[in-house]
């Protein structure tokens, strides 16, 4: 850009100027001032120094014809050479234009020194003048200028015309020249932008940095490249520039799960139950379990996860789901109704049934007599019941069917509902006698399940009975 470094600045205090114009007069013969003369030329040579951003001095010569031509009434021509001390007001000093501006105006004044010679002049001692003006100069490169000026030049003599009137003559210098300004744009950090344009001072040498001084940063995330360990990707600055997708605080290059927050210690990955089993490997990511079972819970440790574990509170064996057996007769307690007691699948885990009951249930079928027609049970059975109840009360895992039939004597109906009258009266004889009537359940089925032929007489006795059954 042209207006990085643009004319006399802070970095280049000095210029020299080369110039060349025309010189006008005006006296006691008349007024030149921008009128039609002849082209009195003149050439020039300019010193000038930076102070501030307001102000320059400088010294300037010139050398040239001056004169002027007015026909039949009085003419002069001389050589004319002046010198100057100035000080410029720099309108381009950050008020009113930028220092750095291709366009920069100027006002100047100062004094100095007029010497004049030749056969149509006065000559004798110099002059004194009093320049005042300014000028414009259009910056063309950061060391090259053009620069047009005018000079209104008051003086302290009145006879450089050869006449002498009470008015002291004038003169305006026009000059169109070349401004070359000297010195180097101060750059502490060396990155080669000037320090009053470097918006980065002290980037470490070698970086490369942009026009405005500042350390490249390819991916826009704030972090400059030679910082940004992932130069090419936007991240963050908690990571050195590198990104983190997911806002975990785990950057995307250490991350196994980029696209859902997790934990550090996991490298990313959620952890949903905190078992610290990634819920990506956990098989039961909602509950906290153990690595052995791949997330799944133990809840009582018997090495038996609580999904395929019957009793996921209590340990027990494998071979039983995970439930324990009390008695170890292989029936886990879940399902034995005897659970403290050694017992047999087929009595749910209760002992085998003695043969003595067995001996006392079978008397039983033939045994419990009651009045003809009727669910009165006879005194003579009383004994075989009282064993019952003393069955049960040593066994309290023993539930007890109750079932009455009949024989085929007499209407079907009448059959059913005596048959269970007797098994309610039975029912209600143990219960009388301390038995739980929640162990004991009591059904007729009048002449439906004969066991022999009703058509003999033994047949229809063996028909007419009460069966027991143990249930677990």
């Amino acid at each position: 850009m042209l207006s990085d470094a643009f004319g006399q600045n802070a970095d280049q205090k000095w210029s020299i100027g080369l110039f060349g114009g025309k010189t006008e007069y005006k006296g006691d013969i008349g007024n030149g001032f921008f009128k039609y003369q002849p082209f009195y030329q003149l050439g020039g040579l300019a010193i000038n120094h930076y102070l501030n951003p307001s102000f320059d001095i400088g010294i300037q010569g010139e050398t040239g014809a001056y004169g002027f031509m007015k026909p039949y009434v009085r003419s002069f021509l001389s050589d004319k050479t002046d010198g100057s001390l100035l000080l410029r007001y720099k309108l381009n000093n950050g008020y009113i234009f930028k220092e750095d501006a291709i366009i920069a105006p100027y006002l100047t004044g100062g004094f100095g020194f007029a010497g004049f010679s030749g056969s149509r002049t006065k000559e004798g001692e110099l002059d004194g003048i009093l320049p005042l003006g300014g000028g414009i100069k259009v910056n063309l490169s950061h060391t090259v200028a053009l620069q047009y000026q005018l000079l209104y030049n008051l003086t302290n003599g009145d006879n450089r015309d050869l006449v002498v009137a009470g008015k002291n003559d004038k003169f305006i210098a026009h000059t169109l020249g070349l401004i070359f300004s000297f010195g180097s744009p101060k750059d502490a950090d060396k990155d080669g932008v000037a320090d009053k344009l470097d918006k980065c001072p002290g980037t470490p040498e070698g970086v490369k940095v942009t026009l405005n001084g500042c350390p490249v940063d390819g991916d826009n995330d704030g972090i400059a490249d030679y910082l940004d360990k992932c130069p090419s990707v936007a991240g963050i600055a908690a990571f050195t520039g590198c990104p983190d997708s997911d806002g975990d605080g785990v950057q995307d290059s250490q991350d196994k799960c980029l696209d859902v927050k997790g934990l550090a210690s996991l490298d990313g990955c959620p952890d949903s139950d905190g078992d610290g089993i990634t819920d990506a490997n956990d098989k039961c990511p909602n509950v906290k379990g153990l690595a052995a079972f791949s997330g799944c819970p133990d809840t009582d440790g018997d090495g038996i996860t609580d999904s395929e574990d019957r009793c996921p509170n209590v340990k027990g064996p494998k071979e039983l789901k995970g439930c324990p057996d009390g008695d170890n007769d292989g029936i886990a307690d879940i399902d034995d109704k005897c659970p403290t007691v050694y017992g047999i699948v087929a009595n749910k885990g209760c002992p085998e049934i003695k043969e003595e009951t067995k001996e006392v249930f079978t008397k039983a079928l033939t045994g419990i007599l009651f009045e003809t027609g009727k669910d009165v049970i006879k005194s003579s059975s009383f004994q075989i019941l009282n064993n019952i109840v003393t069955i049960l009360n040593e066994n309290p895992a023993y539930n007890l069917n109750i079932d009455g039939h009949t024989d085929a004597v007499g209407d079907d109906a009448r059959n059913l509902d005596l048959s269970q009258r007797r098994a309610d009266a039975v029912k209600k004889y143990l219960v009388d006698n301390g038995i739980n009537a929640s162990r004991l359940t009591a059904e007729g089925y009048g002449e439906a399940m004969p066991v022999a032929d009703n058509k003999t007489s033994a047949g229809r006795a063996k028909n007419r009975r009460v069966e027991f059954k143990v249930i677990f």
